[in-house]
């Protein structure tokens, strides 16, 4: 099976790798000299040349409504992956020719994630809060943060857009959302034009009460929830790979890679279920 990866920056050089590992001949596209075995500049002649099964779009964030544009005016069917966030700004897609179009949502892959949302298949959840926070200049230690495109609103940044992770698996274990409100912005010193910290506010059909701070200011470093039941108490926390039922603690251990692997496994067994 071949595949394409558009964009080599930090975030395209780890599918290039994990695809290739999976055992598919893979090629980027890349308008910046890239350390990989086959770039091309552009992706026209590279789906020519290369057919790929899928192709992972992993560019800048501002560049991911350009780029699934142009496959779909290339004729492409096969099944794309596109880096969260989908876009800067919503905007609606004209009739899409793909044989699947998803955003790749590692964290739904996360073996904490995935244990809480077995332990809560039939129990009536009564409240959920959760919490992500990690300091910005802290985040990308090789880069000056100001330079990151988090730092920027206009290339796709801040919190709501980087963090966004804790919103897919929210509304995919608790069945989506049916009313939400939202408090936020730029508060802090950091030098951004993006926003920093977000508070959202969820009503959910399968729990009444969800809220979930965002932040780009934790020093520590933090990703958690806390679920309360009808029957127990549940604490998540992703950093450090644990559940706590109650006041019995569990270790459910995940290396860098292993979400990642999963979801492109995922990806290209054609099972999109969990995508």
């Amino acid at each position: 099976m071949s595949a394409l990866v558009v964009g080599y920056g930090s975030i395209g050089a780890r599918p290039a790798r994990l695809l290739t590992e999976l055992g598919c001949a893979t090629a980027v596209v890349s308008g910046h000299a890239a350390d990989y075995p086959v770039v091309y500049r552009e992706l026209a002649p590279a789906l020519a040349a290369e057919r790929p099964a899928c192709v992972v779009i992993a560019n800048s964030t501002g560049s991911h409504f350009e780029t699934l544009s142009i496959l779909i005016g290339l004729g492409y069917t096969g099944t794309v992956l596109v880096e969260k966030p989908l876009f800067k700004h919503f905007q609606g897609l004209p009739a899409l020719p793909f044989k699947g179009l998803y955003v790749a949502y590692n964290l739904r892959f996360h073996p904490v994630i995935q244990r809480l949302r077995s332990l809560l298949m039939g129990e009536q959840v009564i409240s959920v809060q959760a919490y992500v926070g990690q300091y910005l200049p802290e985040w990308r230690k090789a880069t000056d943060y100001r330079a990151s495109y988090s730092a920027s609103a206009e290339r796709g940044g801040g919190a709501l857009r980087d963090l966004s992770h804790e919103l897919d698996y929210l509304t995919w274990i608790l069945g989506g959302w049916t009313r939400v409100a939202a408090l936020g912005g730029h508060f802090s010193p950091l030098e951004i034009s993006s926003d920093d910290v977000f508070a959202v506010m969820l009503e959910t059909p399968l729990c009444p009460v969800v809220t979930l701070q965002l932040n780009y200011l934790d020093r520590a470093g933090r990703r958690s929830l806390l679920v309360n039941t009808a029957t127990r108490t549940i604490e998540a926390d992703l950093v450090k790979g644990t559940l706590t039922i109650d006041r019995e603690g569990v270790s459910v251990p995940s290396g860098p890679d292993d979400t990642y692997r999963s979801m492109h496994s995922s990806l290209l067994s054609g099972n999109g279920e969990n995508l």
